[in-house]
């Protein structure tokens, strides 16, 4: 008799959005997104606001938007810290 696995996350659902109505493409990158090997691709709204929900464990991470080809911040984040880039990335603790 094959045995049932049932599986369970512990992760919790994180919203990511960006205001930019003028934009063609937006996509979300990350830590959790191994950077530009699997961006996310975010939906526009009909205000012109690009939002992507992904899960996310417990942790800390860094990451930036994508927008038209161009790396982006996250004006609306607070917490930052330093790239090698030269640039800073958004940072999300997820608890």
């Amino acid at each position: 008799m094959a045995k049932s696995m049932i599986r369970t996350t512990t992760g919790r659902q994180q919203t990511f959005s960006l205001d930019a109505p003028e934009a063609s493409q937006v996509q979300l990158v990350g830590e959790f997104t191994r950077w530009t090997e699997s961006p996310i691709n975010m939906e526009k709204d009909l205000e012109g606001i690009w939002r992507a929900t992904v899960t996310l464990e417990q942790g800390r991470y860094s990451y930036r938007f994508i927008v038209d080809g161009q790396w982006c911040d996250d004006p609306e984040c607070p917490m930052r810290e330093s790239n090698p880039y030269g640039t800073e990335n958004a940072v999300r603790q997820v608890t």
